[in-house]
């Protein structure tokens, strides 16, 4: 048992709240975070320096207990909007009429397993359901380890796949009190802004290479990589597309599957395709999904190639009682109901495209701005403390994060070193909001870059 376990400071989160800060708060939401303390305990994290109280959201606004609105430009498990009257109708009639497991034969987990598989490739053509993203991936890691006979995982240096035990030793971005499984290795992120015009692609085949021969020199069988499509919490790199191609080859030739993570870039985010993997032209053997698939309802999946699903369902009996069930089912549906009729991949695409276009013209005026990237309305910009250089500024990031929430427009951050601005906003997020956002971006920059010459002379 460890001593003063209770006295040792928890682990560090980007944006996250200070608990010492808690007596510069007002009364009313200085209480609600001591009962929070009290009833929940350390492990539940707060984000914002000044937390924000919220009691209802519409489409891509959230709202405080005052009427106060704040533009979201963060949440990506709300999709299609916050409380999209189509997904609140669909999950109240449900709920009226059916909710139970899969263990009957109902006809609506049918219906939407032939739309849902119908959105990917021909050969990934089976689906087994789970709560949630984290299950998802913890099914998928024994998906592939029954299937290569293998142990061997690989992942990114600053990778976040999931809290279950298999997914928390897969996700660097914990922190050190979380160690990596012992049969878990990291390679670098394909990191376009530093790699000085190397190949991305042909780096992270390489390294992939290596670290699959680096297992073998140990006595363990490599069983799969794993990568969130957009490389969310390495830092957002999407391009250019089809960098994914030679990390594929060398994993097919190695016999080593290849999961995609879609829970963050997933249905429709990236503009360009429903699914991040298919910017890259590539098949995954096994596919994730996650939080979107809802719209905040738990639902999430795992698809794969059949092959892989027969091997492991010859031997391995799998239930998950409310994976899948009818109200969560009805919400899915709904989603890929209001991604079709409300043309939301294309509005990510183009809104995406504004909003890229807003953001690189803020970098041109704003040294601080090392580098913008993404897709659709996955976006990121990075600061840095010289643009030569490409020194990290972490404190600058959050100090931008902090100065907009006070402007009540609500991102977060990523990367390594948690200076990436992480902007991801629900689908319908229009040209009118990507201006509020890039309005307030510009007000922020100008004054903490004003600090920041105060502070230097």
């Amino acid at each position: 048992m460890k001593e003063n376990a209770s006295s040792k400071p928890s682990a560090p989160m980007v944006n996250g709240f200070d608990p010492a800060r808690l007596a510069s708060l007002p009364e009313r939401e200085r209480k609600m975070i001591e009962r929070r303390q009290m009833l929940l305990g350390p492990s539940y994290r707060l984000f914002y320096e000044n937390p924000v109280h919220v009691t209802k959201a519409k489409g891509v606004w959230l709202y405080g207990p005052n009427g106060e609105a704040y533009l979201d430009a963060y949440n990506n498990v709300p999709s299609v909007g916050h409380c999209h009257p189509h997904i609140v109708e669909a999950i109240s009639y449900q709920a009226s009429q059916l909710n139970t497991h899969t263990r009957y034969l109902n006809e609506q987990i049918l219906s939407y397993s032939e739309r849902l598989l119908a959105t990917f490739p021909g050969e990934l053509d089976r689906v087994m359901y789970t709560c949630t993203g984290s299950e998802a991936v913890d099914l998928a890691l024994r998906l592939a380890r029954h299937y290569t006979s293998g142990t061997g995982i690989i992942i990114t240096e600053n990778a976040y796949h999931g809290v279950t035990a298999s997914a928390a030793e897969i996700s660097p971005l914990l922190g050190d009190s979380v160690p990596l499984g012992q049969h878990v290795l990291t390679v670098p992120a394909p990191d376009t802004y530093r790699a000085n015009g190397r190949d991305v692609g042909a780096a992270l085949a390489q390294d992939l290479d290596k670290a699959i021969g680096h297992m073998r020199r140990r006595g363990i069988t490599p069983a799969a990589f794993i990568a969130d499509s957009i490389f969310s919490s390495d830092g957002v790199f999407a391009d250019p597309p089809g960098f994914l191609k030679p990390v594929v080859d060398v994993l097919k030739k190695a016999g080593v599957l290849y999961i995609a993570d879609e829970v963050q870039p997933g249905f429709g985010r990236i503009g360009t395709n429903m699914w991040g993997f298919a910017r890259h032209e590539v098949v995954p053997d096994i596919v994730v999904t996650g939080k979107p698939m809802g719209n905040g309802m738990p639902i999430a999946a795992a698809i794969m190639k059949s092959d892989i699903q027969e091997c492991f369902g010859r031997d391995i009996r799998y239930f998950n009682t409310f994976g899948a069930n009818n109200v969560s089912l009805a919400a899915a549906s709904a989603v890929l109901d209001v991604i079709e009729n409300e043309n939301l991949l294309e509005n990510a695409r183009k809104t995406g495209e504004y909003l890229h276009a807003g953001m690189r013209s803020l970098k041109e005026t704003h040294a601080s701005i090392g580098d913008v990237r993404g897709s659709g309305l996955f976006l990121g910009m990075e600061f840095v403390r010289n643009q030569d250089s490409r020194e990290p500024d972490s404190a600058l990031a959050l100090n931008v994060v902090s100065e907009l929430r006070d402007r009540r427009v609500l991102i977060s951050a990523s990367g390594r070193d948690g200076n990436v601005l992480k902007i991801r906003p629900p689908l319908p997020f229009s040209r009118e909001n990507a201006d509020t956002l890039l309005n307030a971006l510009q007000d922020v920059l100008v004054k903490v870059g004003h600090k920041r010459l105060e502070r230097e002379f």
